[in-house]
């Protein structure tokens, strides 16, 4: 039988709600924990913030990715690519199964936008190959993403197999839509949104999704299920909201 393999992909905002009003990491984890995803891409994730740890009361001693991962997921990697006088952010990988290498790549394009791929590999129990996993945060202005994007396809290209199953998720930040079709050619590679329902989900702003900015790529894995989580109390727990996805192994 191949492994079934469900995967949320969620930029959690710091922790904090839309426009920063309120800190709702522990209702991030709360839910999370109830879906039991078996890998969550994360991006805008705390490793450390000396100043919201002195001045948010029930802020975790622990790294918002440690707390985050909590007992349900007990292998993560961690990619710090923001670092400030106060601490330092990143994205993650949550993982239930067991990391072989991981590996942070630096793609920023400018001082003001400090971005990342976060590679790993884990192995997958019940298959015979590697399960390759790329979380990324691209930037906000188009001539930085096309950069980015021509990194993660020489990455790509470089250090996954051709017959490994690979999964790509995070927060693209393509608001025209341009960056599928290069991925397609150059990786063939399948958005999961794309491929089941023809068009990719809208994921931000939380509180009224019209722009498609997170995606799910995957190669050699076959796509059951999608969905986007867009119902409370996602709406109120970042300025995105989440999408996931149900895979198997070919």
């Amino acid at each position: 039988m191949r492994p079934s393999i469900s995967v949320l992909s969620f930029n959690i905002h710091k922790g904090f709600g839309y426009r920063r009003r309120h800190f709702t990491l522990y209702d991030i984890r709360d839910q999370i924990q109830k879906l039991g995803s078996t890998i969550v891409f994360l991006q805008e994730v705390v490793g450390e913030n000396g100043r919201h740890r002195k001045n948010l009361e029930n802020w975790p001693d622990a790294s918002q990715f440690e707390f985050l991962a909590d007992v349900i997921w007990p292998h993560y990697a961690y990619g710090k690519n923001a670092i400030y006088t106060q601490g330092h952010h990143g994205n993650a990988i949550l993982s239930r199964y067991p990391f072989r290498s991981w590996e942070n790549i630096d793609v920023s394009t400018n001082r003001f936008e400090r971005r990342g791929i976060l590679h790993g590999v884990v192995e997958v129990p019940g298959s015979d190959r590697e399960l390759h996993l790329i979380c990324l945060h691209f930037d906000l202005f188009a001539s930085g993403r096309r950069k980015q994007v021509d990194r993660l396809i020489s990455r790509v290209r470089s250090h996954v197999p051709s017959q490994a199953p690979l999964i790509v998720a995070g927060d693209f930040n393509d608001w025209p839509q341009r960056i599928s079709r290069q991925l397609e050619l150059e990786l063939e590679v399948v958005e999961v949104f794309e491929e089941l329902t023809g068009r990719h989900a809208a994921s931000f702003p939380s509180w009224f999704p019209l722009i498609c900015l997170d995606r799910i790529y995957v190669r050699g894995l076959r796509i059951d299920t999608v969905e986007v989580l867009k119902d409370s109390p996602w709406t109120k727990l970042s300025d995105h909201i989440p999408i996931m996805a149900t895979l198997k192994i070919e």
